[in-house]
């Protein structure tokens, strides 16, 4: 990854990146590079890092907003030696001192907005690294780019295979996220390497524009950047922000044909498809991973392409594993189907994943077609949560590793996902109720189902106005199991991740004023 953008710069130098703003690395750089001008990009940022004090086997903390400059950085810390870690900005800062603490960082990369909202929280940021790079703005202490300027790269110092590559932390719904380790052989050689493949209909192609939306401090846009560069397509479109008014001009622009985005960007970017000039026109794959997507969100993306028979994938998987189960989704397995045909994730990947599911108190494997916790063996498994070893091996019991989930595995092979074992309810999976009361409630954008302890599940609607009429939600839960009366909310009142999923815990906080939640939470 250190030599990454070098050497797709000798071997694809057609692919022109695309930004909807600039980075914040390169403020003056404008928004249009070639694969060769971004290879300098990161040999310079290589040049700062070393400035810095930054040295081989040293970690090097990345903090920011959120874009694709993230990945940059982080192949400027790999190209020196260093092992890069990359926090969101979106996480609390109790949370975001935490992870700090635990990773003790030679150079922290951040900007001067974040240090002031942190020292308003009352956590100094430039303290908790032994030097750290603003990218903008002033702070005591801190070095600026002026600073580190005119420092040559280093020559890449390769580590083995084997050894820490990059750490990223996990969405963090449900408390403070684990700081996740990956090796060269499990994020590129196993799950990048993987992805690489050409393949009919879902590879992509030269003439492709992709299009990511994604938060860039997560360990699967790291892994997009290696496959996106070694693919070349013609063009790659980076949105920073989920912001449908400022991705619209991008997107008609730079029509896509393949385009990936967090479940949260596809639901803000609905209203999107239903304008003269709809930019997805052209798309023949749609990619989503992280979180739940509903089925009225996926039915709306495969109307709105003008092809035959455009593919919507959905992966399922965990920052500690990668992916471990794909589905297709097409106009006919949605358009009229059973809504909880979208908790069908698909089957193990063949020869690459295995699945097993087993009893939550006693481990011992269930009858196929029976709901239990979801055990996985994968070659990818990360190789520890950094700062919390105990509770990386507790989570696994020799070559299998506990997900945390509660499915079914079928008959025929496919996994059907259910709810994480911490909001698992006795008499209704909450995840199935979230597809059903979207289906049925058109002026949703999103529906969130709340386990609660010897109560029913508390429902939380999220509107554009925050209201719900009493006949809507009556003819919505017709047939369903008890839920207590909904609780109307609009989108900014939700509290989410970096990623966009919802903090669950936090949510059910202030509803309710307390945690407790059905599942023990012992695997989260």
């Amino acid at each position: 990854m250190g030599v990454l953008f070098d050497e797709s710069a000798r071997r694809h130098a057609t692919t022109t990146v695309r930004l909807d703003r600039p980075f914040d690395i390169a403020p003056d750089g404008g928004s249009t590079y070639g694969v060769d001008e971004l290879a300098e990009l990161v040999r310079t940022a290589a040049g700062w890092l070393t400035a810095a004090g930054a040295c081989r086997g040293d970690r090097v903390v990345i903090v920011k907003d959120n874009h694709w400059d993230y990945d940059l950085l982080a192949c400027a810390a790999v190209r020196i030696g260093a092992i890069p870690a990359q926090l969101s900005a979106e996480l609390s800062t109790a949370a975001l001192e935490q992870l700090l603490k635990r990773l003790d960082a030679a150079v922290l990369v951040t900007s001067g907005g974040l240090a002031e909202r942190c020292a308003e929280d009352g956590l100094d940021l430039v303290s908790t690294a032994r030097a750290t790079l603003l990218l903008d703005g002033y702070s005591p202490g801190a070095l600026s780019l002026d600073d580190v300027r005119g420092q040559a790269a280093p020559a890449p110092r390769l580590r083995p295979d084997d050894e820490p590559l990059v750490i990223n932390h996990t969405s963090g719904t449900t408390g403070v996220p684990k700081l996740v380790v990956h090796s060269t052989r499990t994020i590129i050689g196993q799950l990048a390497r993987f992805e690489s493949t050409r393949l009919p209909r879902i590879g992509v192609r030269p003439d492709d524009t992709v299009v990511n939306a994604s938060g860039y401090a997560h360990g699967r846009t790291f892994c997009w950047t290696a496959v996106a560069l070694s693919m070349a397509p013609q063009d790659l479109v980076i949105l920073s922000k989920p912001d449908p008014d400022l991705a619209d001009p991008m997107l008609r622009a730079h029509p896509p044909t393949i385009i990936e985005a967090l479940p949260s960007t596809y639901v803000r970017f609905r209203p999107l498809t239903e304008r003269l000039d709809n930019p997805f026109r052209r798309v023949r794959l749609f990619i989503s991973t992280y979180d739940a997507v509903h089925p009225p969100t996926v039915r709306t993306y495969l109307n709105a392409s003008a092809l035959r028979s455009p593919l919507w994938m959905q992966g399922w998987g965990q920052t500690e594993t990668g992916p471990l189960t794909f589905r297709f989704h097409t106009r006919r397995s949605l358009n009229g189907a059973a809504s909880s045909s979208a908790r069908h994730l698909g089957r193990p990947i063949p020869g690459r994943t295995r699945l097993r599911v087993v009893d939550p108190d006693t481990f011992e494997p269930v009858r196929r077609g029976q709901p239990g916790l979801v055990f996985v063996r994968t070659s990818a498994r990360c190789l520890d949560y950094l700062g919390e070893s105990e509770r990386w091996a507790a989570k696994r019991r020799g070559e299998w590793w506990n997900t945390g989930d509660i499915g079914v595995h079928h008959r025929d092979g496919h996994v059907s996902l259910l709810d994480r074992e911490v909001d698992a309810t006795p008499k209704l999976s909450c995840l199935e109720t979230e597809d059903v009361l979207e289906d049925r409630l058109p002026q949703a954008q999103e529906c969130v189902v709340l386990g609660r302890p010897g109560e029913p599940p508390l429902p939380v609607v999220v509107t554009a106005d925050g209201e719900l009429t009493t006949s809507a939600w009556r003819r919505a839960i017709r047939g369903l199991p008890a839920m207590q009366e909904p609780v109307s909310l609009t989108w900014d009142q939700i509290p989410r991740t970096g990623t966009g999923k919802v903090r669950r815990a936090l949510l059910l906080e202030q509803l309710t004023g307390s945690t407790d939640t059905p599942g023990s939470g012992r695997w989260t």
